[in-house]
């Protein structure tokens, strides 16, 4: 079986254990749909935990410490059980899953709670991937320009990682939290054009978007104006919180800021699964609210 390697080190094999979490089975089902089918395409096979719970994103921490890593602490219980590495697509689910990890190993009364709640030993170490870790690494670059047959050529976006993916480096382990860089690599291998731009780990306000929607609407109207300074004509994330946000509040910042921006939001996973070739694409587009497909037209892409 052929095995993964990032910066030289074994990661994974290509048979993973995979987390949805609560929106990609809600809100960011293209997300869901993408993912599957891209690592279908790229001969990595998924696992559902079954009977998987919501980890707490993005809530629990605020409400009970315990209660926040206790949540995805039975996720990765479950992962354990199964002995593969554990892929999570949701970049806040993917942060609060490394945070309960790391709150387990480093609190004994935490392991301790975790024993009383569910009548077993904390769960056993697993490695906890994102999807970007899966698409990023050198071999996988390298199959996936193997096996593109749409590239993407005109296509010129920018890389939104948002701040939950990379951050706190302590707990991802991101070696470039300010500036990463694996994003625009998938997109380079897929024949798009990355953007430089200096807003790839600033916040859209997703956590904020019930509470404080004016100030939602200025980060909103902040990260697209950025985007379109640099040239961008759509945006990639691979946050379900991000795309939402983004593609859900353009029209209220628009109103607000008097812009005149429509700017598709695209989750890395649907341009990939796009230039791969993939026949259900159109399936994931519906999904959006603002429709990407007629740039893709304007680009030749469908």
């Amino acid at each position: 079986m052929c095995r993964l390697q990032t910066n030289g080190k074994v990661i994974m094999d290509r048979n993973l254990s995979y987390y949805p979490g609560c929106s990609l089975h809600g809100t960011a089902e293209e997300y869901d749909a993408s993912t599957r089918e891209i690592c279908a395409l790229l001969g990595v096979g998924l696992h559902e935990l079954d009977d998987w719970n919501c980890c707490g994103a993005s809530s629990a921490h605020v409400l009970s410490k315990e209660a926040s890593v206790l949540m995805p602490a039975r996720n990765l219980a479950l992962a354990g059980r199964e002995g593969k590495d554990l892929l999570v697509p949701c970049a806040a689910c993917y942060g609060r899953s490394k945070a309960a990890q790391a709150a387990l190993e480093e609190d004994a009364s935490l392991r301790d709670k975790f024993g009383e709640t569910f009548a077993e030993d904390p769960p056993a170490k697993v490695s906890i991937v994102s999807l970007l870790d899966v698409l990023a690494e050198p071999a996988m670059l390298h199959r996936i320009q193997e096996q593109v047959k749409k590239p993407l050529a005109g296509l010129k976006t920018v890389c939104y990682y948002g701040c939950l993916l990379v951050r706190p480096p302590r707990v991802t382990g991101a070696a470039n939290y300010e500036a990463p860089e694996s994003m625009d690599h998938v997109l380079t291998a897929v024949g798009a054009t990355p953007l430089p731009w200096s807003y790839k780990t600033d916040c859209c306000g997703g956590g904020l978007a019930i509470g404080r929607s004016d100030l939602v609407a200025k980060l909103v109207d902040d990260l697209l104006m950025q985007a379109i300074d640099a040239g961008a004509e759509a945006l990639v994330t691979a946050c379900p919180m991000c795309q939402g946000n983004l593609d859900t509040r353009q029209q209220e910042a628009r109103q607000a800021f008097e812009r005149d921006y429509e700017l598709p939001i695209f989750y890395i996973s649907e341009l990939v699964g796009l230039a791969l070739g993939h026949p259900g694409v159109d399936a994931w587009w519906r999904k959006h609210l603002l429709d990407p497909r007629p740039l893709l037209r304007a680009r030749e892409l469908m």
